[in-house]
């Protein structure tokens, strides 16, 4: 019987040619721990992330959902992994535009590594899909969203940009 991998192994591994795939690598001056509290409770997240908040218990097998200011669902999924404050691991699925919706689950891993007085925040987001309309989104999307969480995390204020829900999305 194959052994089974996990998702923090498999991202090391190069995808395959019919993968798409987006890594982002940033330090934050902060720690693990502030800097995890930022990436999953709510009140945080509506300040860097477009006022969007996660609605999830952050248990592995739970539903994860990126919930948009006027109620609906922008992004669901499933925890996968996770290992607090160090790496999560979830599904994700857009769920409001249907170009996205159709490619169907990507998977996004999530890791924290303190640094002398900064965390390495490293994202890798990937579905098994060529040419990706999702994975081409989110590499518009999450450089905004994480220099805005950096920023927030340096200086108290999160960057003009993602404070607010775009209108008409």
């Amino acid at each position: 019987m194959p052994e089974a991998t996990t998702v923090r192994e498999s991202v090391k591994n190069k995808g395959s040619i019919n993968n798409s795939r987006f890594v982002y690598v940033t330090y934050i001056r902060t720690t693990q721990e502030k800097l995890w509290k930022a990436l999953t409770k709510p009140e945080f997240t509506k300040l860097y992330w477009c006022e969007t908040w996660q609605d999830c218990d952050w248990k592995v097998g739970s539903s994860w959902k990126l919930m948009i200011p006027d109620g609906r669902m922008g992004d669901s999924g499933e925890i996968l992994e996770i290992e607090k404050p160090k790496h999560l691991a979830l599904t994700w699925r857009n769920e409001f535009k249907p170009e996205f919706m159709a490619e169907g689950y990507s998977t996004c891993a999530i890791d924290l590594e303190p640094i002398g007085d900064t965390v390495k925040l490293a994202i890798t987001h990937e579905i098994d899909c060529k040419d990706s309309k999702l994975i081409a989104g989110v590499s518009y999307g999450w450089p905004k969203i994480l220099a805005s969480l950096k920023s927030l995390m340096e200086t108290g204020e999160a960057l003009e940009v993602t404070r607010k829900w775009p209108k008409g999305v």
